[in-house]
C-alpha cells in the first residue's frame, strides 16, 4: 500500500500528521467567528446571507484551490498509489458532511459559539460508540480516559452556557445533530484515505456537500449571493481557512492517525473557538473554562495511540 493510505509509524509521521491536525482544528474552529460576520450586518440591516447559504460558500469558493492541491498531489504521486475516484467512502464522507454543516451553521447563529462549538466536539463520543458497539473494533482504556477528561474539559470550557436556557436549546440540539453527523464523517473520510489521497477526498467529499446544499439553500433561502463586502470577505475567509485549510489538514491526519484519535484531538477546536469569540466577540473566559482547556489536552495527551 502507499504511503497516501497506511498509518504511519509514530517515530517517523506522528508528529506531523498530529501537527496537521491540530492547526485544522484551530481553522475549523475560527469558523464560528466567519459565520457571525457573514450572517449579520451593520447598522441593524437584515443578514447578509442566511445560514444554508454561507454554509453553501463555505464549501464551494475554495473548490477550484482544492482541484488544483488535487491535480498537483496526484501528479507527484507515485504510480502504483491507490486513487479511486468517489469511492462509496468519499460520497458517504459528502452526504454525511451536508448534514454536519447544515446542523453546524444553524447552531452559531442560535446558540454561543461556546456552546455550538462544545456540543459539535461530542463528535468523537459517536466516534467511539460506532468504531466499539456497530464495527466491533477494541477501543483502549486511554481512549476511554482520554475521551472522558476532553467531555469533562469541554464542559466546564462553556462554563455558565451549560445552564438551560430555553432560547439557546435549540441551537444546543442543532449542535449535538452537527455531532453525530461529523462522527460519521470522520468514519467515512479515514475509509476513503485508504484507496484516495487527501486532497482527493477532500474535493470529492466537498463537491458532493456543495450541490447538496445548494439546493436545500434554494429551497429555504431567498438570498444566495453576499450583499456587502463584510459579508463576501467572511465567507472567503471561512472558505479558504476553514474549509480548504481545516477540512485538509484533517484529510492529511487522517491518512497516518486512526480515526478515534483524531477525532478527540478536534476539541481542540473547542478551544480555539472559545478564545476567538474572546478575543474577537467579547465573550469572557472564566478560570473554570481555562481550567477545562487544560482538562482538553490532557485528555488528548492521555488517549495519544502507543509507539
Amino acid at each position: 500500500m502507499s504511503s497516501t493510505s497506511t498509518p504511519a509509524k509514530p517515530e517517523t509521521g506522528f508528529a506531523a500528521a498530529f501537527a496537521a491536525l491540530c492547526l485544522g482544528a484551530v481553522a475549523m474552529g475560527i469558523s464560528p467567528i466567519f459565520v457571525r460576520f457573514a450572517s449579520s450586518s451593520m447598522d441593524g440591516a437584515p443578514a447578509d446571507v442566511g445560514p444554508f447559504a454561507s454554509a453553501f460558500w463555505r464549501v464551494t469558493l475554495c473548490l477550484p484551490l482544492l482541484y488544483a492541491w488535487m491535480r498537483i498531489e496526484e501528479r507527484k504521486a507515485s504510480k502504483d498509489a491507490p486513487c479511486v475516484r468517489f469511492s462509496k467512502a468519499a460520497i458517504l464522507a459528502g452526504i454525511v458532511f451536508t448534514g454536519d454543516l447544515l446542523f453546524w451553521h444553524l447552531a452559531i447563529l442560535k446558540t454561543t459559539v461556546a456552546n455550538a462549538t462544545f456540543f459539535a466536539t461530542m463528535a468523537p463520543l459517536f466516534v467511539v460508540l460506532v468504531v466499539w458497539l456497530v464495527f466491533r473494533q477494541k477501543v483502549s482504556r486511554g481512549t476511554f480516559i482520554g475521551l472522558s477528561l476532553c467531555l469533562l474539559g469541554g464542559a466546564a470550557l462553556i462554563g455558565q452556557s451549560m445552564q438551560a436556557d430555553p432560547a439557546r436549546l435549540a441551537g444546543d440540539f442543532y449542535g449535538l445533530a452537527t455531532a453525530f453527523f461529523f462522527g460519521l464523517y470522520f468514519i467515512a473520510a479515514s475509509k476513503a484515505r485508504r484507496t484516495a489521497g487527501a486532497a482527493r477526498v477532500t474535493f470529492e467529499a466537498s463537491l458532493i456537500t456543495s450541490v447538496l446544499i445548494l439546493i436545500v439553500t434554494l429551497v429555504f433561502e431567498s438570498r444566495v449571493m453576499p450583499q456587502t463586502l463584510q459579508g463576501a470577505a467572511a465567507l472567503f475567509a471561512m472558505s479558504y481557512v476553514s474549509h480548504a485549510g481545516g477540512q485538509g489538514l484533517l484529510s492529511v491526519a487522517l491518512g497516518s492517525l486512526p480515526a478515534v484519535f483524531s477525532s478527540l484531538v478536534i476539541f481542540l477546536e473547542a478551544v480555539a473557538a472559545a478564545l476567538f469569540g474572546w478575543v474577537i466577540l467579547g465573550e469572557p473566559l472564566s478560570l473554570v473554562q481555562s481550567l477545562g482547556g487544560a482538562l482538553i489536552l490532557l485528555g488528548i495527551w492521555v488517549a495519544r495511540p502507543a509507539p
